[in-house]
């Protein structure tokens, strides 16, 4: 039989094992950067990531910026908007971005495509966005419309020329939100990645 003043010590143990752990290590935060074409449904899939209500998402005219909460990550993500008259000052806003969220409507008419095939030539080439991880979420896959990813990744040319960088291409839609966070779970693993590479000199 265990004495009464083992017990209570065992006791203290157990509870001090269980209880007492402190709190668990701060997530690391990443700033990306989330631009696309008006319509392309940046602002719907990020404020579902968030949970926030459907009811309230109004477009975005200028910037929102949204903290993304994920299990190993927070995403701080500043989502441009994308109307004509914005897409010139996008650049403005890149610095300090560690990561790009490119998002583009894969049911939209030739011409809205050939815009953000241009668009997301340009950021694959701006001198601060080059280096960084890009995920490129081809959108609305749920519209009988829709273009399949091979025909997206065909028609922006990104083999040739993104290769070397490092980029996801995936297909979403707000109909299947799991896809979307293993998505971002993938971007999450390259900007980790990035985290742990030597600096260069």
């Amino acid at each position: 039989l265990i004495g009464g003043k083992t017990l209570l010590i065992l006791t203290i143990i157990c509870f001090r094992a269980l209880c007492c752990k402190g709190p668990p290590p701060p997530r690391p935060e990443y700033d990306l950067v989330c631009i696309g074409l008006s319509g392309s449904g940046k602002t719907s899939l990020l404020s579902q990531l968030c949970s926030e209500s459907p009811e309230n998402i109004v477009s975005t005219t200028g910037f929102s910026i949204k903290a993304v909460p994920f299990q190993n990550a927070i995403l701080n993500v500043k989502e441009l908007g994308g109307a004509d008259n914005i897409r010139k000052y996008w650049s403005r806003y890149y610095q300090g971005s560690q990561g790009v969220i490119f998002v583009l409507d894969s049911a939209s008419s030739e011409d809205d495509l050939e815009t953000a095939r241009n668009e997301l030539h340009s950021a694959l080439q701006h001198p601060q966005l080059c280096t960084l991880p890009f995920l490129i979420l081809a959108n609305h896959q749920d519209k009988p419309a829709a273009r399949s990813v091979q025909e997206i990744k065909k028609y922006f040319e990104l083999e040739p020329l993104a290769r070397g960088k490092r980029w996801i291409l995936k297909p979403c839609s707000l109909d299947d939100m799991e896809a979307v966070k293993d998505s971002f779970s993938l971007l999450i693993n390259l900007l980790e990645e990035r985290d742990f590479e030597p600096s260069r000199m």
